[in-house]
């Protein structure tokens, strides 16, 4: 039990539930078991972990981390995503950064509160850490004559191999997450 309180830490000393507690055994097994991920891990734990319905039949697990240490878990996201792929065999994990969404400050109120912490900043930047490796290029809205609206988002055709396969994954866990419809598409190259 001890090995799984060092790998997750959760807010107001909540108790983790027994999926986020097997996705800390993950961590604390490839830890020990991975002589190249080992030194990397040796520091990191995790906030909370949650597995999603995607798409028809698949899952997804999201693994949030703290903030503080979001640089740390970028250096090793490719290996430790296919790791953890692995362990869960037919489901696809995805790392996001644990963030705080203020909401607006009380008219008269001298308290400002940061940019960072705007819904539309925090939305933006889990879209930036869901699809991690491969990065966004281009963003367009696109408004349907009865009120929706499409987000379409445009990733880096280089990183392509790695997240292709992922790409309905990514939609589904940004519409769990924030209840907005995203496309993902890949520009397309003039020869």
């Amino acid at each position: 039990m001890y090995t799984t309180w060092k790998k997750i830490r959760k807010d107001k000393d909540a108790e983790p539930t027994e999926f986020e507690e097997s996705v800390a055994q993950a961590l604390f097994d490839l830890e020990n078991t991975n002589p190249e991920l080992k030194s990397d891990l040796k520091d990191l734990f995790i906030n909370q972990a949650v597995q999603m319905d995607v798409s028809g039949n698949r899952k997804a697990v999201v693994i949030y981390v703290p903030y503080r240490l979001r640089k740390a878990y970028r250096k090793i996201h490719l290996r430790l995503v296919r790791e953890l792929e692995k362990k869960f065999s037919g489901k696809d994990v995805v790392l996001i950064a644990t963030r705080r969404i203020v909401r607006p400050p009380k008219k008269g109120s001298a308290v400002q509160r940061p940019r960072s912490r705007t819904l539309t900043s925090v939305h933006d930047a889990m879209l930036e850490d869901v699809v991690y490796p491969a990065e966004i290029v281009g963003k367009r809205i696109r408004y349907r004559i009865d009120g929706s609206k499409i987000i379409k988002i445009f990733l880096d055709p280089k990183e392509r191999n790695n997240t292709e396969y992922k790409l309905e994954t990514f939609a589904g866990v940004y519409r769990k997450l924030t209840g907005k419809d995203v496309v993902f598409e890949y520009p397309i190259t003039e020869a």
